[in-house]
């Protein structure tokens, strides 16, 4: 998931003041979900889950304080991948446990809001941008791809070293060491062009049975805990009843290339075919919260 954060609105609530020490946290909003879903569910900094509703929406919020959420704090938190990749978790899980009864569009993390009276103002406001979110995803899920290619991989084609007489190389032991080097650069250059077209080949066969997809930078290895290198990250936009034949696909293309995987995971909300701008939620630079 991404880790993405919103803005504070001029005028919110500060860390510090002495009236105002908490705001309130959205994960995201959902569409006819029975508030009694989130009964006993905790989110970021283990703070209970309520509903907001509004009309036909319903906001998922928690309770936060802004000595750990606010502009000052979340600088320094963003710097923390321990505490960010708890933090996103958590924003899932409860994200996830909605998505499960109802359709529910995430948020950014950290995207904050002064009060609940404001949060049912924004989804007033923005009824008509959430509600074309809510019909893009309901029905569907998202789908993630990576694929890792292992030293196997790059290995399988490269030359065994020469056996001839030094006599038959035509300019002694150095310059066979030379053409042993660059046969091997470029057979390892050759099984990079192999994988990279293989995994074209992959995503043109899964985008067959996507709505959309969308193209992520290779993960972190410190967040994936993967070994191998990192060849493709892609999310896919899946109607229900397509899932099937998606991930038949995927589990074939697992098994054609030698030291290659894919590695699929899912369904997700769908993190990432949801801009948003559409729904109100302004882009910020990193280490900041929303509170609008």
């Amino acid at each position: 998931m991404n880790h993405h954060t919103g803005r504070h609105e001029p005028g919110a609530p500060q860390e510090g003041t002495a009236q105002e020490s908490t705001a309130v946290y959205l994960y995201g909003v959902a569409r006819g979900l029975d508030p009694a879903v989130l009964g006993g569910v905790t989110g970021v900094s283990s703070a209970a889950v309520r509903a907001v509703p509004a009309g036909d929406l319903t906001a998922l919020v928690s309770t936060v304080e802004l000595a750990d959420f606010g502009e000052d704090a979340l600088r320094d938190h963003l710097e923390d991948l321990d505490w960010l990749e708890a933090t996103a978790r958590a924003h899932h899980e409860v994200v996830d446990r909605a998505a499960q009864a109802a359709p529910t569009a995430p948020v950014r993390i950290a995207t904050l809001y002064r009060d609940d009276d404001r949060v049912r103002q924004v989804l007033q406001e923005q009824h008509a941008q959430f509600t074309r979110v809510l019909d893009l995803i309901s029905g569907r899920a998202e789908w993630g791809v990576k694929i890792y290619a292992h030293p196997e991989a790059f290995e399988h084609d490269e030359p065994e070293p020469e056996s001839q007489p030094q006599a038959t190389t035509g300019g002694g032991a150095g310059t066979a060491y030379l053409r042993r080097r660059q046969a091997q650069r470029r057979s390892r250059q050759d099984a990079s062009r192999r994988i990279n077209d293989y995994a074209q080949s992959v995503h043109e066969r899964l985008t067959q049975h996507a709505r959309a997809s969308r193209r992520h930078p290779p993960q972190d290895q410190r967040l994936s805990g993967h070994a191998g290198v990192p060849v493709l990250n892609m999310a896919y936009l899946l109607d229900d009843e397509h899932t099937k034949e998606f991930l038949d696909t995927a589990r074939r293309a697992d098994a054609e290339l030698t030291g290659v995987d894919v590695e699929v995971t899912g369904p997700w909300p769908p993190y990432s075919f949801i801009d948003t701008t559409d729904t109100g939620a302004e882009g910020g630079r990193p280490g900041q919260g929303e509170a609008r």
